[in-house]
Parts: structure tokens; sequence; C-alpha cells
């Protein structure tokens, strides 16, 4: 499977990327253990070589199931908590996905800096895939990178509808995931023995 990598970006300098990641971790007390940060640590390579080129950098995430309305307990600010430790830098948040106060701020970000929206998932037009979200969602970045593997299988609009309105490119994580799995299935190692779980085993 040819897909596009950002490896294939020349200048990023300046350039707003909307960054599509999978940051649907576990929360204890409104907070994330250290040892259920995971899918926040796979993501690292490709926010710091965003970061390195001079992009500015727009997170787009999901966090649970809140069915299209504002959950308190399921906004991300604990999530760009953590992503702001890991990385060392400041990760701006939005309380909200869209608007001209969310336009505003990115306005204003510099080149390397990052801002992370509000859960994805509180706008009930992400998960029915909605064309008219995605043009509004595409309207704040340059580019789109979708970073979130434990997605890509989502008809939803900043997984799929979101690409048909923006040059679109796989991140770093995304792109050693399809390798091992395109060398799982074409040429795999024998004797092979295949492990499937996770939290909705009836749906693999």
């Amino acid at each position: 499977m040819k897909i596009k990598s950002i490896r294939e970006l020349k200048n990023l300098k300046g350039r707003r990327v909307l960054l599509r990641v999978d940051f649907n971790v576990p929360l204890s007390d409104g907070r994330i253990d250290k040892n259920e940060d995971y899918r926040i640590v796979q993501t690292l390579p490709t926010i710091k070589y965003l970061m390195k080129r001079g992009a500015k950098i727009i997170i787009l995430a999901h966090l649970s199931r809140p069915d299209g309305r504002v959950v308190e307990e399921l906004r991300l600010d604990p999530v760009a908590v953590r992503l702001s430790q890991l990385l060392k830098k400041c990760v701006y948040k939005s309380d909200i996905i869209l608007g001209r106060e969310v336009e505003k701020k990115i306005s204003r970000l510099q080149s390397g800096e990052i801002m992370m929206l509000e859960n994805i998932r509180f706008d009930k037009r992400e998960e029915k895939g909605n064309k008219n979200f995605a043009k509004e969602l595409a309207k704040l970045g340059d580019i789109y990178v979708n970073d979130a593997f434990g997605v890509c299988h989502r008809d939803q609009a900043s997984v799929s509808a979101i690409q048909n309105y923006l040059p679109s490119y796989a991140g770093l994580l995304l792109e050693n995931e399809l390798k091992n799995l395109s060398a799982a299935i074409n040429k795999p190692l024998r004797p092979l023995t295949v492990i499937i779980g996770g939290a909705k085993i009836s749906t693999k």
C-alpha cells in the first residue's frame, strides 16, 4: 500500500498542520496515569518532527464517547497537560472546537507551537462523517496529517471526510503501523500466531 508520508513535505515552516491523533486514554480522577499514556507517547515522533520543521500544529483528538454533547469529565485538558509534560513545552488548549476565538488563537501561533482543540466528539457531526463539519475544520489548516491509527477505520469527519478538502499525509506512527501490518499480511514469518485483543473484542 502506497501512502503519502509527511516525510515528503519539503517546507512546513509557518504552515498550519491539522494533526489527527488517537489520545483516547483512560482517566482516573481527571488525571492520566503515567502507565496509561502509551497512545500519547506513540505520537511524539510525529509531533516533534513537525515542531522541528516549524509547523504550527493544531491537534484534533477525541476522548471516549460523549455522543455529540459536551461532557465536562471528557474534556481534553488532562491530555494537553500530559502532552506538555512529555514534550517539555507548552501545549495551548482551546475549550471549543470551532469559531472566531479558535481562529484568533491559531493565528497567534508561532512556528513550532501547538494548540489542542476540544474533544472533537463533542460535536455530533464528527461521528456522522458530516462534510460541512469537515469543511469547517479544514479551514483551520493548510495540511492534514493523520496519525490516529486506532480510528482509521472510522468514517468520521476528522478522519476521512476532511481529506477531501486538504492535502493529506500519514504521520510517522500511522506509516509505521501500516508497514508492520503489511509485512505481517504479505510476508509473514512462519510459524505465525495472531493475538487479537482490545476493549471492543466483539468488533474485531
